[in-house]
């Protein structure tokens, strides 16, 4: 299994989509001149405009359910494995490839806001609306979908659910060792897969309105948790940050693990991390209740900055500062950097919980353990949403009953089987999952953009009303020859005829 994987992650993750997504990030923030600097302030305000109504989620929620979704194991394992695999020099990469993924990000929650749709009284979109409905290619949206729903139902959960098997493994020791028909595996993950499991069902079976109140409340709470504990570590040893900063930004373009592994590693944990050109922030996009289209764009673009150049550094800075991590060398078993024994496991959160445990005894694995197993399994409800939402998209032509049943079933099991692999094994089945979306999203976004610019007009006419300063903005997509965007065509029908409506209605008073 293992080698087919890696044969497949070596095609999906060449230096070519390396390439394209800085290249991507790169050319949307040119072409919106740096959006993600210039609207810093106006992000932040759209966070608090409070718009919720029974159809969809505010601002605030999806931005919660996008982030419980960027919030994962890419934040706490992932950046470990960057440095691990990279060195230290991977971190500047994971920021460079957020700072311009901010733009990305942009670009395509906005495209996913212009195209959304509404269905049974909730918003559904995401990339394989607006693949169909700017692009017109549905053969390509149908690709993006079953891509969507193999990558976000089978092998997306199974990296979270590892991370947290292996961090229990790491807090509570392994328990005796169990021979099942999968192979022999510790107690302590087989008890903790189907604890996830159980917990899981109880939410997917019990429909999605629970997972945003659940997400909400648990997700900002426990990254502030872990983003004290973070400074609480660095201030413990604050003589250490500029060192450590110099070793991040010298190791960057003459890294020690040799420059391709350096940039290779922080882009694809960087995209792992904050999931910008992946395609799975547009869905929870999608669902917002948001006046203007540009808006849900500014508040995922934000949610990329909180994930990497917050958590992520955080991260960072706790294992570089502490010195709790090894840098593997061109062959297994060869270090160029060994701080620990060489039986740990760069992909899995360790290194993460023996730096906190380094500074804070008796704490760190602990407190890892648990704050993973919030970001974790609510990233595994975020992929049942997006893989759902793509059922959803499927279902419009195919009236097939039982899809969401499948779907369920596949990801419990998906879960379950992850949480007692090997990490080097889930990790690299989540880096297929990430790689195959990526690369059809960002050739959909970028193609869309050379077709008709939906997002570039949205964000001009948004500046437009922007510089005018008006109360309620609006949305016009046949004055902007935006085609397609038919739930927008439909509200704003509405809103003129209730208009007409009083205009008449106050016409009429004034003559008796």
């Amino acid at each position: 299994m293992q080698s087919i994987v890696d044969f497949l992650n070596g095609i999906i993750w060449s230096p070519a989509l390396i390439y394209l997504c800085l290249g991507a990030g790169l050319f949307y923030s040119i072409l919106t001149r740096f959006v993600q600097i210039r609207h810093f302030r106006e992000m932040v305000r759209l966070l608090f405009v409070n718009r919720n109504t029974s159809k969809g989620i505010s601002s605030f929620q999806a931005l919660a359910v996008s982030l419980s979704g960027r919030v994962g194991t890419g934040n706490i394992a992932g950046v470990a494995a960057a440095i691990g695999f990279g060195g230290p020099g991977a971190v500047f990469w994971m920021w460079v490839v957020a700072f311009l993924g901010a733009a990305t990000a942009y670009a395509e929650s906005t495209l996913a806001q212009i195209y959304k749709e509404e269905e049974d009284g909730e918003f559904r979109g995401g990339p394989a609306y607006y693949i169909e409905k700017a692009m017109g290619q549905t053969w390509y949206a149908w690709v993006f979908a079953l891509a969507t729903i193999f990558a976000c139902g089978l092998l997306l959960p199974g990296v979270q659910s590892n991370s947290i098997g292996n961090a229990v493994e790491q807090a509570f020791g392994t328990g005796d060792m169990v021979e099942t028909a999968l192979g022999t595996f510790s107690f302590a993950k087989i008890l903790t897969g189907t604890c996830i499991s159980i917990l899981l069902a109880f939410i997917i079976f019990g429909g999605v309105k629970r997972i945003a109140s659940f997400t909400q409340i648990i997700v900002p709470f426990m990254a502030l948790a872990y983003i004290i504990t973070a400074f609480v570590i660095i201030l413990l040893n604050i003589g250490q940050v500029p060192v450590v900063f110099s070793m991040i930004m010298g190791d960057a373009f003459t890294p020690m693990a040799g420059f391709g592994a350096a940039i290779g590693w922080g882009v694809k944990r960087g995209v792992y991390s904050n999931e910008a050109g992946q395609g799975t922030g547009p869905h929870a996009a999608a669902a917002a209740n948001v006046e203007h289209p540009a808006q849900q764009g500014l508040v995922q673009s934000f949610s990329i900055y909180i994930d990497t150049l917050l958590v992520c550094s955080a991260t960072a800075f706790m294992i570089l500062i502490t010195g709790a991590y090894n840098v593997q060398g061109a062959s297994e078993g060869i270090f160029i950097i060994q701080n620990l024994s060489a039986d740990v496991v760069a992909s899995s959160p360790a290194f993460t919980q023996m730096a906190i445990e380094s500074a804070l005894p008796g704490v760190g694995k602990m407190f890892v353990a648990v704050a993973l197993f919030f970001f974790a399994f609510t990233t595994i409800l975020a992929y049942y949403y997006i893989a759902e939402t793509n059922i959803a998209y499927i279902r419009r032509t195919l009236k097939i009953d039982g899809l969401y049943f499948i779907l369920k079933i596949g990801l419990l099991s998906a879960t379950f089987y992850g949480t007692v692999k090997t990490a080097n094994l889930a990790w690299a089945m989540g880096d297929v999952g990430v790689g195959l979306m990526a690369w059809l999203n960002i050739i959909g976004i970028l193609v869309i953009f050379f077709l008709a610019r939906p997002a570039l007009k949205t964000l001009k006419d948004y500046e437009e009303q922007q510089a005018k300063g008006v109360e309620h903005y609006t949305f016009d997509p046949i004055k902007l020859g935006i085609k397609g965007a038919t739930y927008w065509e439909k509200r704003l029908e509405r809103k003129l005829k209730k208009a007409h409506h009083h205009k008449s209605h106050h016409h009429k008073k004034h003559k008796h």
